[in-house]
């Protein structure tokens, strides 16, 4: 099974990687660029494995790259907020 079968195993998978990212000093800049690139990645070359998916990949294709680059900040601290609240 991908982790992109299901929307909240993506999230912990991101959440994962996030946390290996800061421990490893990576700023918080660098993490933004990389999620852009990592969203740019799965709208384009990725099918949505699920209803979420589907619909972030709407909102990306629909967006600005200065949209786009708020979407993949906000999925940032989405898996940042659930981190700390775990």
């Amino acid at each position: 099974m991908s982790v992109l079968d299901n929307f909240e195993s993506w999230k912990d998978f991101l959440a994962n990687r996030l946390e290996q990212a800061q421990s490893q000093g990576m700023s918080q800049q660098t993490i933004s660029e990389v999620a852009y690139e990592v969203g740019d990645y799965l709208a384009k070359s990725v099918d949505a494995k699920n209803n979420e998916e589907a619909v972030l990949r709407e909102l990306w294709n629909a967006a600005s790259k200065e949209e786009q680059h708020a979407i993949a900040n906000s999925m940032v601290k989405l898996v940042q907020n659930q981190a700390n609240n775990s």
